[in-house]
């Protein structure tokens, strides 16, 4: 059977040694009794997946999104902000108006090491 975008619609069934593969790639490691159930749950898709390849999609257009994307963040509003002293009040280490970190990169630490 082929859809109408051409795609053969006919889906292959996963063996018990598929199912395998695929956890030892994924890095998994399965019971026997999980292995059974996951070949079971992943061939009951495939063949879900086979009857929606059934349908005619002709009239459909391709989608990227399945939903409208928008942002749901808060409009960016410029605001005052702490003063450097109480900044500087919350760091364990400051010099100069500046935090003091350890140097990750090697070198001198400390404002005057940047």
């Amino acid at each position: 059977m082929v859809s109408s975008v051409g795609i053969i619609a006919s889906v292959a069934s996963l063996s018990r040694s598929d199912v395998e593969h695929v956890a030892h790639l994924a890095r998994l490691g399965l019971t026997a009794a999980e292995i059974d159930r996951l070949e079971g749950q992943l061939n009951h898709i495939l063949e879900q997946y086979e009857k929606l390849a059934e349908l005619d999609t002709s009239d459909i257009p391709p989608t990227a999104q399945t939903i409208e994307l928008e942002n749901i963040l808060r409009d960016d509003v410029p605001a005052p902000s702490l003063p450097v002293d109480a900044v500087l009040a919350n760091a364990p280490e400051h010099d100069g108006g500046l935090f003091v970190v350890p140097a990750i990169l090697g070198g001198a630490t400390g404002p005057e090491g940047s």
